[in-house]
């Protein structure tokens, strides 16, 4: 493409050098540089694109886009913010291809993974060809690739949209996090349907505040084009608020709030997988939905997914098919045992995720509860003082007088090592709440405290973020040595899509 039908994409300041040339190619990457490529100076947190300028130039860069001038002889064209100018060369390098499918963004705090693999199981139902960019994996129609980020790299977003064009993809979802919100990683996307389906206090870390963090995620939905779709959450203050911050068609929905669009009746939680009536607004007659998915704040993401549906126009055949046949979504309220006793394997992220899933366990049905708690590592006092607090909440509730931790040794890399300050604010909280801890360094001795304990009709919680990752294979082989009988296959079910915690040396069956 010539250089200068590219950057009709973007703002440019200024130039140097300025020529007429083919770019065959964009890079953020200096070591991805080929002949004829346009590279992009990103400025990031440790790494500033603009210091290996001269290394593109050498492996066949013709041209920069900076935001400062480098003393270098190669053509540049300066830009305000080059994290932005990349997004926009890549929308536009690849002709606009997200501009060609329907496309739906998922932001919340918690649930956008299930939601988005909710919604393209229903997509899916209908006999779509359809893409899926998340945490977990990035589809695209019958290939599947795994995920590096929530959200890739602006540049590498639009080359799957490309892909998923050329393919044939006619709906695609896709979660979108508050990172990729800040560094306009989404930026060029064509969303047809956004959603904000909930707000917690997660990630204040990395943005420096909890408003900063709620502003990334409301610009998913303050930024949407007119023509499109907002889905919001009547039950969450901070969802609902943006409902006149927006120029897209507002869609409301609620589990308590039963005033807006789409609401439910007859919810029924006892087995720890939700069935309730749906009610609407858009058009369909109540109909009843089965969520295979255990958790209550699943019956959250179904209305989401059912919402952006009946948007779509989808069945409601398919709908109900598509919901219901989702087996699961791999460390979200999780079964991974469900044979005389059952284990539970839930990514235990923030307070409110804490929240949806004990209050899911207090719908159930079962005699003790074994709660093995994987310390959030390296995320901080405050998260780690909230996620204990959230705990201490639901304690009493659920009979809970003594909790399983583990600080993960082992098997966590040192991004994610609790500190001396998280165990001593955990300890101190749970101390406080008379819950008493048995503490482990290693997983697979917490694991096996729970394991060895337990009894006929209880239920094993394992919770907990990066630190729990291996949680299921643990416990999975620990049973196979405690139960022979039950067939391999069977018992490591689970394990055959994973992605998360496979041991050193094995592989998915």
């Amino acid at each position: 493409m010539n250089i200068h039908t590219l950057l009709q994409a973007i703002d440019v300041i200024d130039s140097r050098n300025e020529a007429s040339i083919d770019i065959k190619n964009i890079q953020y990457h200096s070591k991805k540089v080929t002949e004829g490529s346009l590279f992009v100076c990103v400025k990031g947190y440790k790494v500033d694109g603009h210091d290996y300028l001269k290394s593109a130039k050498d492996s066949g860069a013709l041209a920069a886009i900076v935001e400062d001038y480098m003393d270098i002889d190669i053509m540049q064209f300066r830009v305000k913010d080059s994290r932005l100018a990349l997004a926009l060369l890549a929308d536009k390098f690849y002709n606009h291809p997200s501009s060609e499918m329907k496309l739906i963004g998922i932001t919340a705090s918690n649930g956008k993974t299930s939601t988005s693999f909710m919604l393209n199981s229903i997509l899916e139902a209908h006999q779509l060809k359809t893409g899926l960019i998340g945490t977990v994996i990035v589809k695209i129609d019958d290939e599947q690739i795994p995920s590096v980020l929530t959200t890739p790299e602006s540049l590498d977003l639009h080359h799957y949209f490309r892909m998923m064009r050329d393919k044939g993809v006619s709906h695609a979802t896709m979660e979108v996090s508050s990172s990729a919100l800040e560094l306009k990683r989404s930026a060029g996307a064509d969303f047809d349907i956004v959603t904000l389906n909930n707000i917690t206090r997660e990630h204040i870390d990395n943005h420096g505040s909890f408003e900063a963090y709620y502003n990334f995620k409301a610009g998913l939905i303050r930024d949407a084009k007119a023509d499109a779709v907002a889905i919001l959450n009547l039950d969450d203050p901070m969802s609902i608020q943006l409902k006149d911050q927006t120029q897209a068609q507002v869609i409301t929905y609620g589990v308590n709030d039963k005033s807006g669009h789409v609401w439910i009746e007859n919810l029924d939680l006892s087995t720890g997988r939700a069935r309730f009536t749906l009610h609407n607004k858009l058009g369909y007659q109540p109909f009843d939905i089965h969520v295979s998915i255990p958790g209550f704040h699943c019956v959250y993401n179904s209305l989401v997914a059912i919402s952006a549906a009946m948007i779509l126009k989808i069945p409601t055949e398919d709908i109900q098919k598509g919901i219901s046949s989702l087996e699961g979504v791999e460390r979200r309220f999780e079964y991974i045992f469900e044979d005389n006793f059952k284990i539970i394997d839930d990514h235990f992220a923030n307070a409110g995720n804490i929240d949806v899933t004990l209050e899911t366990l207090d719908y159930m049905t079962y005699k003790d509860l074994h709660f093995v708690y994987a310390i959030r590592g390296s995320r901080g006092v405050t998260v780690n003082k909230e996620n204990a607090e959230a705990i201490v909440k639901w304690s009493k509730k659920l009979g809970v007088n003594e909790i399983i931790a583990t600080k993960s040794i082992g098997h966590v890399i040192w991004k994610d090592e609790v500190t001396d300050e998280e165990e001593k604010v955990f300890l101190d909280v749970m101390k406080e709440a008379n819950i008493k801890v048995h503490l482990y360094d290693k997983l697979e001795d917490a694991i096996s405290k729970a394991l060895n304990e337990v009894n006929d009709d209880d239920l094993i919680l394992l919770a907990g973020c990066q630190g729990m990752d291996y949680g299921c294979n643990i416990a999975l082989n620990q049973i196979e040595k405690m139960r022979p009988d039950i067939p391999r296959d069977v018992l490591r079910r689970p394990l055959k899509h994973r992605v998360a915690g496979l041991l050193e040396g094995e592989i998915n069956e």
